[in-house]
């Protein structure tokens, strides 16, 4: 047998768990389900349950969605016995997770909106907790994820809603098997699926090898147990990927059985926070350990990283804002603090603070160092070390320092290994970008000069005088490129953008170049800079760099100097300008930040970081800012005008690659300045150069070639888009949508290209938009319920993040009303006149006009987050629903039960009620001579109640 059916896919599956130590149960239905549910709670608990016991239990747990059950399932359930005696029982032993009761089963029905059949499903003390959903091979591994999706639509909440309790999915095809997360449907990205490794990052793809690994029963009990996070502040579920699983791991072990010292070779963008958290958390459970202790090096980080602990539990840890609450904390019975470098010197420095600390300094504490290429090869290291004489010391970093790239300061060249000695667990960039955890680099060296400027017309890669790189002329060159480009770099400014450049006197020259283009009509991007500033700077035309990396001493910035010295014999400071600038911000986005204090700057910083992230920032003008430790999804190019070299270089390009959708294929590098060299030996250093094709994109030429490839594979299928038309089935069809799919990822990847044109490829751009079309009718056909079996188009993954068409729906409708939310006031009207007229406009939008008005009317205003909106609106619509079909059932008469099951038969099979169905739900039945009269009205009552409240809704929820 060539390819194996899912049925002996699902039965190896299950002897194999068998023999792991699952045992096998056969349970068809929900009334099984919970037979088997108080079955196992009584074995694990130790105890006898009364029907009125497991009632009341049932009751309790049968609440929430799927965050809310994760927390229940992590606590005691209370219940009363029969004698009036409070107790409780456990759901799973998270101390001891071994010590769980492990069943395996197969082919649960359960019925909801549809009636459903779930592959394998593992319970764990009768609760179902991991879904595994398979394929026969040589199919998608993207119609199992989307198979799960509509699971969790149309029957995960049904009954007693035990489904909702899934901590993990695991889907597979045979050859290609993933694990991630039961997060909401809204958080949901194939993207966020995980395969399994090895410590050494070896993919383990195979099934059987995976479920000998993964699913043996206490490792999958210790995954649900230790390492699936709450994220408090999304409420959602987030499970660890593998080499951070590795990571927390080997550190834990460190700390149980050697005071030694170690650090965690991450790449940047591989989700350090989680990791370091979930070693924080883990650590400070320890008996040993007395307290945990995370280090920044900057103040913004140590904001940053209270908030994100927090937000994966909640008040976890107390920010420290300034030294004498950290005293506070060392001393206290704080468990786990987060500071920042700074602070930490001056608590173990300062006389006045001693005292308090004298008693830690035996004790068991451990440090954790963020980003500790940065923080610690100055005198600081030296001063922890002595004065926590039982500390143990951890570092992360996503770029070590090595011989070759070590700096030099009074104590000499210090690597990483030298600080923290040994390497526990390593996941370089070439890891990264082949999990698809991160993105490639498309990077472009670009040359900004003409031979009759009378400058020689050498490559970018060769120029790097200073003198030459200010000249004016050249400035005017890099922002016309950057006008003339942006577009295709950010997709039609869907993305947004950072410009590094050499320092700030260069800076400033930049800011108001875009300013004055931008007066004068040229563009409407909305560009906003920050750099740091002090007492004692130099003015500018001394043309001097003096920005460094931003510590937190800097965010003093001699705010309260006064402005006479800034300006002796008519000089401007650096202050002047930022002022200015400032004031410009303030214009475009209705704030008041000024440089009068340090807390009104760091405000300033933080507001600019939020609107990065939320896009409302198309190019953001720094020197060293937000280079490093800064993370956006929405940011996909850096403009680089200034000299990085090594980690720098690294840590600067790693902003622009964190994977967000198809969309973004890759992080685009736009150089104006002598990088080739510079990042072939950070590529060298940081993986190894044979390895520069995976982590640089290849040249344009390059995808025209596969392109024409693709081309032709497509045209094997359908030589002319007429042919789609007569495709003979569904076969045919899927085979159709993949082939075009593979072109738009292809030219997805071309159009971010300065050099590309439609007149470069062997497909004309007008038969490119034709064979869309063809592809979007076979999407919106598929899309259509079925009338006898579901078609097998429905989980196949269309990737219409890729076309740039907007599909007019209510889902549409929702990310509209998220930027309206977002929107500076001052653009919140006209946002919200077009959305009317948008409304107005399409046809399958006006039954919704009224409803989606009162929306943004009525409860918009109230809703504090926008990316709470798609909740609200659901909430929102539920109700107004209900409401609807209780005024239908009033003025008609009719039984709201049949009503709705009437509505539920028509959604499904598209075909009208009968008279007699109508007939049917009245609670008086009428005259012979009526009910034709009445059965029409009914019918047409009930097709605008689906056309308004149904049709176009179900992707938005």
């Amino acid at each position: 047998m060539t390819i194996q059916p899912e049925q002996a896919l699902e039965n190896n599956l299950l002897i194999q768990l068998s023999k792991l130590g699952y045992k096998q149960v056969i349970i068809k239905d929900e009334t099984t389900l919970l037979l088997n549910l108080k079955s196992q709670l009584e074995l694990h608990n130790k105890a006898t349950l009364s029907d009125n016991d497991f009632r009341q239990i049932l009751n309790f747990i049968n609440k929430g969605n799927v965050f809310e059950r994760a927390k229940i399932l992590r606590d005691r359930v209370p219940y009363v016995d029969k004698s009036g005696e409070h107790r409780t029982i456990e759901l799973i032993n998270q101390i001891h997770w071994c010590q769980n009761q492990f069943q395996v089963t197969q082919q649960i029905s359960v019925e909801g909106k549809y009636k459903n059949r779930y592959d394998v499903t593992i319970l764990i003390n009768g609760l179902p907790l991991v879904q595994i959903e398979l394929k026969r091979r040589g199919l998608e591994l993207k119609e199992a994820f989307k198979q799960t999706d509509r699971y969790s639509i149309h029957s995960y909440g049904a009954g007693q809603g035990l489904f909702q309790f899934i901590q993990l999915f695991v889907i597979s095809n045979g050859v290609n098997t993933k694990y991630y997360a039961n997060a909401p449907l809204k958080d949901r990205s194939f993207k966020q699926t995980f395969y399994w490794s090895d410590t050494k990052n070896k993919l383990i793809t195979q099934l059987s090898e995976f479920a000998d690994i993964f699913l043996e029963p206490c490792h999958v009990s210790k995954m649900i147990t230790k390492y699936v996070v709450l994220n408090e502040s999304q409420k959602t579920l987030m499970v660890l990927r593998p080499y951070q699983f590795y990571a927390v791991e080997a550190i834990i072990e460190q700390v149980k059985t050697t005071p030694k010292f170690g650090y965690i070779w991450h790449t940047t963008g591989s989700g350090k926070t989680l990791t370091s958290f979930k070693t924080a958390q883990i650590l400070t459970n320890l008996p040993q350990v007395h307290k945990v202790v995370f280090v920044v090096d900057r103040k913004d980080l140590d904001y940053q990283t209270t908030k994100e602990f927090n937000s994966f539990s909640k008040g976890s840890i107390d920010g420290t804002n300034d030294t004498n609450t950290l005293v506070r904390q060392l001393a206290g019975d704080n468990k786990l603090i987060v500071t920042t470098i700074q602070k930490l010197n001056t608590a173990i420095t300062k006389v006045r603070h001693l005292s308090k600390l004298e008693k830690l300094k035996n004790q068991r504490i451990i440090f954790i160092f963020d980003e500790c290429h940065r923080s610690q090869f100055g005198k600081t290291h030296a001063d922890i070390k002595e004065f926590f004489e039982g500390a143990q010391l951890f570092g992360f970093t996503g770029t070590p320092i090595f011989p070759e790239n070590a700096g030099t300061n009074a104590y000499g060249k210090r690597t990483t290994d030298m600080l923290f000695e040994e390497c526990l667990h390593k996941y370089v960039i070439t890891d990264a970008i082949r999990d698809e955890n991160v993105l490639k680099f498309s990077v472009e060296y670009i040359s900004t000069f003409k031979k009759k400027e009378n400058i020689l017309d050498i490559n970018v890669e060769a120029i790097d005088e200073e003198e030459v790189m200010n000249a004016p002329q050249r400035l005017n060159n890099v922002v016309d490129y950057i006008l003339a480009n942006h577009g295709r770099k950010t997709h039609s400014r869907f993305f947004t953008s950072i410009f590094c450049v050499s320092s700030v006197p260069t800076l400033i020259e930049y800011y108001q170049l875009f300013q004055q283009k931008k007066e004068a009509g040229e563009h409407q991007l909305k560009v906003a800079t920050i750099f740091s500033y002090g007492a004692n700077v130099d003015l500018i035309d001394s043309g001097e760099e003096f920005e460094d990396d931003w510590e937190e001493g800097g965010l003093d910035m001699a705010a309260d100097v006064g402005r006479e010295h800034y300006i002796p014999m008519g000089r401007k400071h650096p202050r002047e300008y930022l002022d200015e600038f400032m004031a410009d911000y303030n214009a475009t986005h209705s704030t008041n930040y000024n440089t009068r204090d340090s807390r009104l700057f760091y405000q300033y910083y933080n507001d600019i970081a939020d609107r990065v992230k939320k896009k409302q920032i198309d190019i953001l003008l720094v020197v060293n800012m937000f280079l490093t430790g800064f993370d956006s999804k929405a940011l996909n190019t850096l403009y680089v005008d200034k000299n990085l070299k090594f980690h720098g270089l690294i840590q600067a390009y790693s902003r622009t690659n964190r994977i967000l959708d198809e969309l973004k294929s890759q992080g685009n590098i736009v150089c104006f300045r002598n990088l080739k060299p510079a990042t072939d030996d950070a590529i060298t250093l940081f993986s190894n150069i044979t390895a520069k094709d995976e982590i640089i994109m290849q040249p344009y030429e390059d995808y025209v070639e596969k392109f024409q490839v693709a081309v032709s594979k497509l045209l094997e299928i359908v030589p002319t888009v007429d042919c789609v038309n007569e495709l003979p089935s569904e076969m045919e069809k899927l085979e159709f949508i993949k082939a075009f799919r593979e072109l738009m990822r292809l030219k997805n990847v071309m159009g971010t290209f300065t050099e590309f044109e439609f007149d470069d490829l062997v497909m004309s751009e007008q038969d490119f938009e034709d064979y869309k079309s063809k592809y979007l009718d076979i999407y919106d056909s598929s899309k259509k319920p079925g009338k006898e079996k579901v078609s097998i188009l429905n989980d196949v993954d269309f990737e219409l993040e890729l076309i740039h068409r907007d599909e007019i729906n209510v889902s549409y409708i929702l990310k509209l009303l998220a930027n309206l939310k977002d929107a500076a006031p001052e653009d919140q009207e006209k946002q919200k006149k077009a959305i009317v007229e948008l409304i107005v406009g399409e046809s399958q939008l006006r039954s919704k006009r009224e409803l989606i008005e009162k929306f943004i009317n009525q409860t918009l205003p109230v809703i504090e987050d926008s990316e709470d909106i798609p909740e609200e609106f659901l909430n929102f619509w539920t109700k107004e629903r209900i409401e609807a079909l209780k005024k239908l059932s009033a003025e008609e008469g009719l039984d709201t039960d049949k009503l709705e099951q009437v509505i539920g038969d028509f959604i499904y099979t598209e075909k009208e009620p009968l008279r007699d169905d109508i007939i049917g739900m009245l609670n008086s039945r009428p005259g012979l001579k009526e009910r034709k009269t009445i059965a029409e009205r009914v019918k047409s009552k009930i097709m605008d109640f689906v056309e308004t409240f149904i049709n176009g809704v179900s992707a938005a929820a």
